[in-house]
């Protein structure tokens, strides 16, 4: 009867690790994808896009509840709240990419964990980097946000030096307070190749 105890509670304490890690297979960017055939403008936003999330995932990986708390100082963010900002980013990035409207009262209302705002965010990256690498018309993906005012429309180039080259700049800093925190990215990536030595 023992050993049979003993049995189940290892049985018990592996399936969740295996699904863990079944869940941490299914999320997008550890590795960067291949690139694409042809330098088009779509697969050029494609592979920033690719590149970013490349980052966000080895910037958000392993970070603690100890680490999501982490300030520099008293008026700075938080790095959970830098990352709901990079979250907010990624939405906005995903919006232009589908052509549909940004309504930013919808996104007030969402409370996620940490963990399904990591792999959502990781998605909407990949999701955009596919339809941007689809495109033929990348002038034709405008950014529409709506508020309580109505609705403001602004070129694709606001894309590239706000919404991307911002959650760039930002998963930047999460790299940087998770280090200050004392809990640095893995060593082994290499942003140049997209990849992970063994």
């Amino acid at each position: 009867m023992k050993h049979l105890l003993s049995a189940l509670f290892l049985f018990l304490l592996i399936i969740p690790m295996q699904a863990q890690t079944a869940e941490e297979d299914n999320t997008p960017y550890r590795q960067i994808p291949d690139a694409p055939e042809g330098y088009t403008a779509g697969a050029m936003v494609s592979r920033m896009i690719d590149g970013l999330g490349f980052r966000y995932y080895w910037a958000s990986e392993g970070l603690t509840l100890a680490n999501l708390n982490y300030k520099p100082s008293a008026k700075a963010r938080n790095l959970e709240e830098t990352i709901d900002h990079i979250y907010g980013l990624s939405r906005a990035i995903l919006f232009a990419a589908k052509k549909e409207v940004d309504d930013r009262s919808l996104q007030a209302k969402e409370t996620l964990s940490f963990e399904a705002k990591r792999k959502q965010t990781l998605l909407n990256f990949q999701e955009a980097s596919i339809l941007y690498k689809e495109t033929n018309d990348i002038a034709a993906h405008k950014i529409v946000f709506r508020t309580k005012q109505g609705d403001s429309e602004f070129p694709f180039w606001n894309n590239l030096n706000g919404f991307i080259a911002d959650a760039i700049w930002h998963s930047g800093q999460v790299v940087v307070m998770r280090r200050a925190a004392g809990n640095p990215i893995n060593s082994k990536i290499s942003v140049f190749t997209g990849t992970v030595r063994e």
